[in-house]
C-alpha cells in the first residue's frame, strides 16, 4: 500500500483565513476613505449637468421666440420644444435634438413662464431631494443665478 505525502509546497500554496481577513479589511478601509470622495464627484457632476442642461433649455427656448414671436406658456411648458403646439404656424422646431427629459437626479424641471426673474422664463432644477430650497447637494439649479 502507497502511503500519500503531501508535499510542503502544495500546502502553502493555500490562503490562510487571517491572510484573507487583512486583504478584505485594507480593502474596505479604502473603501471607506476613496468612495465617499468618488461619490462627491459624482454629485458635483450631476450639479454641472444640470446647469447644461438648464442653458439647453434657456437656447432652445430663445429660438423658439425667435420662430414664433413668444415663449411657451407654463401650460404648453418644455414639452413645446418637441412637439408643436396647435394653432401655432410660426413653429419651426423640433428645438431640441432629443428630450432632455428629467434633471439628473430624475426629476422634472420646473418652467414658469412668466419668470419671477425678468422678462425670460425660469427654469429650475430642485436639486437631490427634488424640494425647493436646501443646501448642498440639495440646493436649487436655475437659470437666472
Amino acid at each position: 500500500m502507497k502511503k500519500r505525502t503531501h508535499s510542503r509546497l502544495s500546502r502553502k500554496a493555500g490562503v490562510t483565513l487571517i491572510e484573507m481577513l487583512v486583504v478584505v479589511t485594507i480593502i474596505a478601509l479604502f473603501a471607506a476613505i476613496v468612495g465617499p470622495r468618488l461619490l462627491q464627484r459624482g454629485d458635483q457632476a450631476r450639479v454641472v449637468a444640470a446647469k447644461q442642461q438648464i442653458s439647453d433649455l434657456q437656447l432652445a427656448l430663445g429660438q423658439y421666440k425667435l420662430d414664433t414671436g413668444i415663449f411657451p406658456t407654463q401650460e404648453l411648458g418644455l414639452g413645446s420644444l418637441r412637439i408643436k403646439p396647435g394653432g401655432l404656424e410660426q413653429w419651426h422646431g423640433p428645438y431640441l435634438v432629443k428630450d432632455l427629459g428629467n434633471d439628473p437626479w430624475g426629476h422634472p424641471y420646473v418652467y414658469k413662464y412668466p419668470g419671477d426673474h425678468g422678462d425670460e422664463p425660469d427654469i429650475l432644477s430642485y436639486g437631490a431631494d427634488g424640494q425647493p430650497g436646501g443646501t448642498d447637494l440639495n440646493t436649487d439649479v436655475d437659470s437666472w443665478k
